[in-house]
């Protein structure tokens, strides 16, 4: 828990061994890139839910129930030629 230093990460993170009882019995190490820290913890939470998985496969209905084994299928979207980003367009100038 040193790299998520607020509370409310911390707290994501921990949510699947909270729901299953087994919040002291396993040491984690993870290693996450990319986004920000509120969407690194949340792959910390799926990938620990897919983990926990792997280690018990009857854990599965109460993870599920929970919502932490769906991945966020949101990605970002391409620039497009002629644009300055994605949906941003460059300033018209009638003059």
């Amino acid at each position: 828990m040193d790299f998520f230093n607020r509370p409310t990460l911390m707290m994501i993170v921990r949510q699947p061994l909270e729901l299953i009882e087994m919040l002291g019995q396993f040491d984690i190490i993870c290693n996450v890139r990319g986004g920000g820290k509120s969407g690194q913890s949340e792959a910390v939470r799926h990938g620990l839910s897919r983990a926990l998985l792997a280690f018990d496969p009857e854990l599965r209905p109460a993870l599920k129930k929970a919502g932490f084994l769906t991945r966020d299928p949101r990605i970002k979207e391409r620039k497009k030629y002629g644009q300055k980003g994605a949906r941003a367009r460059y300033q018209f100038s009638k003059r």
